[in-house]
């Protein structure tokens, strides 16, 4: 399973640059989202798969009696998902806003209203 998440990983990081490299905006927030993705995804898979184990200790134990999924990955992943959502609309906004006032969405042309 781990192999095949590598496989996904990496073609994510692949089309997200790939993306990322293109001239139109909503390609690059396209990509934006598709690199956010593979990041939650590796974090994901970097802190080990385990299925069906709450994160719990019983009460009168000290440690965990059997393997437990990890709670922090978790909560980074969910931090991580709300954070790159805010800076999607973000970015979405302000191109929107960017093309409303300038009449143009190709970023080389964007370079020359600088001055």
């Amino acid at each position: 399973m781990e192999i095949l998440l590598a496989i996904v990983i990496g073609g994510l990081f692949g089309s997200g640059i790939y993306l990322l490299l293109r001239r139109n905006p909503v390609k690059l927030v396209i990509g934006f989202a598709l690199l956010s993705n593979a990041v939650n995804l590796l974090i994901f898979v970097c802190a080990g798969l385990t299925r069906g184990v709450p994160p719990l200790i019983p009460e009168p134990e000290i440690r965990p009696l059997a393997e437990i999924a990890d709670p922090l990955p978790q909560a980074l992943i969910l931090t991580a998902i709300v954070i790159s959502f805010a800076m999607l609309a973000f970015t979405l906004v302000l191109f929107r806003r960017t093309f409303e006032t300038l009449g143009t969405s190709d970023l080389d042309e964007l370079r020359t209203t600088d001055q």
